[in-house]
């Protein structure tokens, strides 16, 4: 018997995250200049990082050598001054799918279940399934979750085992959006011992009037986990931080099975000094709002559809079947465009785009048009 036939089998039988494909690896297969590559695959931000957390982030270099605050004082202070939270009530993670996978790995295990919907980040059952737990998916509705059903999950089961359901909001790979009301009702409506973890990794997009008070729901549900992260409009995708807000006592549970030291020295300056540029982080949203409309303005006049999307990031249905939507994706990469294709989230006929800068959108759109002028 081989070593790796001992694993679990439900180990055995996950299948990897596939992430967006990196500029050097393109530049790699096809022989292009990574200067000459525009990369609209991962949600990322184009303007890059806010002055502050850079000059944060060049004052840690010296003592690189030294072992992270481990507690993560500082940043946490930061969040619970910003959110009105304590800080015991605040869980640092090596990027937010960290926190994901801690809940998991804190509530879940063989003989459980964790429901989640259709179209939703692909972490949620990959979690899930790291644990022994079954992942239960309920058919989207327009895209995004069908609370309704997604409740009717959870109360009529009759193992009578589910103990987490993730939410995304904006939901990442639709960009669907839950208002507040129907999320408070769907908290109201569940067993106090199911875990909601809402995954709000692309909240800071959302328009003043559209955020939900998630932070205040906290006192209300104490099985109520939010998770956010710096890598969107923070910029710091690369430094790998964000972070949870819970319950004390379940904050607790998750920092039981946390890694020391999971978050470096480099990302807790960098996020501690992020969360105080309000200025960056609105002209993070300035851009993307005008970058969102240059997209759409771009697809009715090639007469693409697209889902509306509330995030960084649009999904745009450029085939008619699976084969041709691939198609136009290597077509975009020998271009040298790299955007995302979704058909492993059950949207074979979409391409999901990131926002760029202006150039950069333009650049995708000439690319596109070129390509399906081709076809």
């Amino acid at each position: 018997m081989h070593l790796c036939d001992l694993a679990p089998a439900y180990i055995r039988a996950i299948a990897p995250y596939q992430p967006g494909k990196p500029i050097s690896e393109l530049a790699r297969e096809m022989g292009l200049a990574e200067a000459d590559i525009v990369k609209l695959a991962s949600n990322e931000n184009p303007l890059g990082i806010s002055p502050k957390a850079r000059a944060a982030i060049a004052e840690c270099l010296d003592d690189l050598a030294l072992y992270p605050d481990g507690n993560g004082y500082a940043l946490k202070a930061a969040i619970a001054a910003r959110l009105g939270v304590e800080p015991d009530g605040i869980v640092l993670g090596n990027g937010s799918n960290d926190v994901l996978e801690l809940a998991a790995r804190a509530l879940l295990g063989p003989g459980t279940s964790a429901v989640f919907s259709e179209h939703a980040f692909a972490v949620y059952p990959l979690a899930t399934q790291a644990t022994g737990a079954i992942g239960i998916s309920v058919p989207a509705r327009a895209y995004g979750h069908d609370l309704a059903a997604m409740r009717d999950a959870v109360v009529d089961n009759p193992r009578d085992d589910t103990r987490v359901v993730f939410i995304a909001n904006p939901n990442n790979p639709t960009g669907t959006l839950l208002g507040a009301d129907e999320l408070h009702g769907f908290l109201a409506s569940l067993p106090a011992q199911v875990a909601v973890v809402l995954d709000e990794a692309y909240g800071e997009f959302l328009d003043e009037v559209l955020r939900a008070p998630s932070v205040d729901w906290l006192a209300e549900f104490p099985n109520l986990i939010l998770t956010r992260t710096f890598s969107k409009a923070y910029g710091l995708a690369g430094l790998r931080v964000g972070y949870a807000l819970a319950h004390p006592e379940v904050a607790d549970l998750l920092n039981r099975v946390r890694q020391p030291f999971n978050v470096n020295s480099l990302a807790l300056a960098g996020a501690t000094a992020a969360l105080d540029d309000g200025e960056f982080i609105a002209h993070s949203k300035a851009v993307n709002d005008a970058g969102m409309a240059q997209l759409l303005e771009g697809c009715q006049r090639l007469g693409l559809g697209h889902i509306p999307s509330y995030g960084n990031f649009v999904c745009i249905e450029v085939g008619g079947d699976a084969d041709a939507a691939m198609q136009v994706y290597q077509a975009l990469l020998r271009k040298g465009v790299i955007v995302r294709p979704v058909a492993n989230y059950g949207l074979p006929t979409f391409l999901r785009v990131s926002i760029g800068l202006p150039e950069q959108n333009a650049r995708f759109l000439a690319a596109l048009a070129e390509i399906l002028e081709q076809a």
